[in-house]
């Protein structure tokens, strides 16, 4: 978690959760899903639950810590809006986002719906 990222598109990646569910077509070849389940094997910490959603306190203030400005996918392993994310975790995710001014922060979502529900709560930054 916040090692710098293959992904062509961003920098470092964030994973204050993992784990998901699938709930529509575009998740048929989920590579986090696969990524979940070879991690586990491999024993690390995080991915000990496999796929199954996991809330990990433990990271939440990491891009604080990264002095350097980046652009961080945040939940590569997850989505933030899954259902067994509580809004209180959401919030203090969006939080370290906002107090981490210098990176900008890419969160993606297969559940626009819990996100806009949520929109008026969330502390986007200007």
């Amino acid at each position: 978690m916040g090692a710098r990222s293959a992904i062509e598109w961003t920098e470092s990646t964030w994973n204050p959760v993992t784990g998901c569910t699938k709930i529509s077509p575009g998740c048929t070849n989920c590579y986090a899903e696969r990524m979940a389940r070879r991690l586990q094997a491999m024993g690390q910490p995080n991915y000990a639950r496999g796929f199954e959603v996991t809330l990990h306190e433990h990271v939440l203030g990491l891009p604080l810590k990264w002095k350097s400005s980046q652009v961080v996918f945040v939940n590569s392993m997850s989505d933030l809006f899954h259902e067994d994310v509580s809004t209180d975790f959401i919030l203090r995710v969006f939080d370290v986002m906002v107090r981490a001014h210098w990176h900008v922060f890419q969160v993606l979502t297969k559940r626009s719906q819990e996100m806009m529900e949520l929109n008026l709560e969330l502390p986007w930054a200007s």
